[in-house]
């Protein structure tokens, strides 16, 4: 019958531990099988673009050299390393809650010293320390004591406490780790764009460097034109101020130049120092990557994952929470030596000791406090249930709006190219009729602006198209292998 009761008591606390800590599961989402703009249906045998290791998916080896070399000196990421180091130290604290509490006290010294009005006045002074001699009547030693001892406690895991303890701090790990790759794949998209700002001034500096050749040679066919009176002084001075336009905008633009590039030195984690360039390929991965299932997500974007892990951590804080209002049972002993006498503390027959004990503690009068404490772990998880929710829908967002980009910008760049052919062929044509008299300069510097607008138009778009791409492999989760 004793056993039974035994047995009965054990399936009881099972079940109500059962209630105290709600298992975590997953929210449904509902989410769509693919994304919104995507032209690519991935089937089960797709390959996403997010598994694809940063080195395959740029081509530049310059590129691909500047950010091996950001992911060994970024601070940002050295900081998140260190958040790792946090948790993991955090994860073994909460492992050795199992374990019982051991403290050790090689030597204690007590010495009780009382006046003459103490309740215990005279109990024991004359029989112990002063053997019939007459004691103080103030500051008499009415004790002392010499101990050395191992303390031992232990506290029950009854409630799932201490499970739920360490259930929160593995979350709070793996969410480090999610943060370390978040970092990783934002800096290696923030450093891939940085760069193509790089080839684009560049490319734009180009332009106009050309524009302006062709303004010298348009400048010098007008002053001809005005020394044999064909033309006026306003032919010159518009087609000179057409000249100081185009100059005026380099030095701009090599300004911008060494801003970025200070800026990329500064994500690698170095000083300034000049960087080289070389061709992009500003049109990748063209119709062979896939998107993926949109539910894919919450395992590549590392941000994604980290707010799930929040969301576990929640879980595991309500049980704690709740964990807190019932009463918790601790075992403890003591073992060691103890004696009046400091030449006989080291006698083991003689001095030594042995203390059992065990607790329950109820705590009754923060009953308000600790019930406060669970109602907030519940909008906590709550929060956290809602915060997943959104990052899971912003990051379907962010997929959808770079799958549309991509698709957008390659009409774009096609219709970029027809327009820079006619803006050159325009060129040819207003200077062939400048020459032959049939057109006047007006139009030849109309033709030249718009090639010049036509140029960089050109190249912006090439920009776009690369950090669209940049922008999709991030947005999936790409970056972190």
């Amino acid at each position: 019958m004793k056993y039974t009761g035994n047995i009965f008591i054990i399936i009881l606390l099972t079940l109500v531990g059962c209630k105290i800590h709600e298992p975590y599961n997953r929210p449904s989402f509902k989410e769509p099988a693919n994304f919104y703009g995507s032209k690519n249906n991935s089937g089960e045998d797709s390959i996403s673009l997010a598994e694809t290791n940063w080195k395959d998916f740029f081509s530049d080896s310059i590129l691909i050299s500047l950010i091996d070399t950001a992911l060994k000196n970024n601070i940002d990421l050295q900081i998140a390393d260190e958040y790792i180091e946090i948790g993991v130290s955090r994860l073994k604290q909460s492992k050795a809650n199992y374990l019982p509490s051991v403290t050790a006290a090689p030597f204690k010294y007590r010495r009780d010293l009382y006046s003459e009005n103490y309740n215990n006045y005279g109990s024991n002074r004359s029989r112990t320390f002063y053997d019939g001699e007459t004691a103080p009547t103030s500051l008499y030693t009415e004790r002392m004591e010499y101990e050395s001892s191992i303390d031992l406690s232990w506290e029950i895991d009854i409630w799932g406490k201490l499970k739920s303890l360490k259930k929160a701090s593995l979350s709070s790990y793996l969410k480090s780790i999610e943060f370390q790759k978040a970092v990783r794949t934002s800096l290696i998209a923030e450093i891939a764009t940085t760069y193509s700002n790089l080839i684009l001034l560049e490319s734009q500096i180009e332009v106009f460097k050309g524009n302006l050749s062709l303004s010298d040679s348009t400048l010098r066919m007008v002053e001809l034109q005005y020394d044999a009176g064909e033309v006026t002084s306003l032919a010159v001075k518009q087609t000179q101020s057409q000249k100081l336009r185009a100059q005026t905008l380099i030095p701009q633009l090599e300004r911008e130049y060494f801003k970025q590039e200070n800026r990329l030195n500064r994500l690698i984690g170095r000083y300034p120092e000049s960087i080289a360039t070389e061709e992009l390929d500003w049109d990748m991965h063209e119709g062979d990557y896939v998107a993926g299932m949109p539910l894919e997500l919450i395992r590549n974007r590392p941000d994604v994952a980290a707010a799930e892990f929040s969301l576990q951590e929640s879980y595991a804080r309500v049980g704690i929470a709740n964990a807190m209002r019932y009463p918790s049972i601790s075992l403890g002993a003591s073992v060691g030596l103890n004696s009046f006498e400091l030449e006989k503390l080291l006698n083991p027959a003689g001095s030594g000791f042995l203390l059992l004990n065990g607790m329950v503690f109820q705590p009754i009068f923060q009953k308000r406090k600790l019930r406060t404490n669970y109602e907030i772990a519940l909008s906590d998880k709550k929060i956290a249930e809602l915060e997943f929710k959104d990052k899971f829908l912003q990051a379907i967002n962010e997929v959808s709006d770079a799958l549309v980009a991509i698709e957008k910008l390659e009409e774009e760049y096609e219709l970029a190219q027809e327009r820079v052919t006619a803006a050159r062929n325009s060129v040819k044509d207003a200077s062939l009729l400048f020459r032959s008299g049939l057109a006047n300069y007006l139009e030849v510097l109309t033709a030249q602006s718009e090639a010049l607008d036509s140029e960089l138009n050109l190249e912006d778009v090439k920009m776009q198209i690369f950090a669209a791409n940049v922008e999709l492999y991030r947005s999936l989760g790409g970056g972190w292998r």
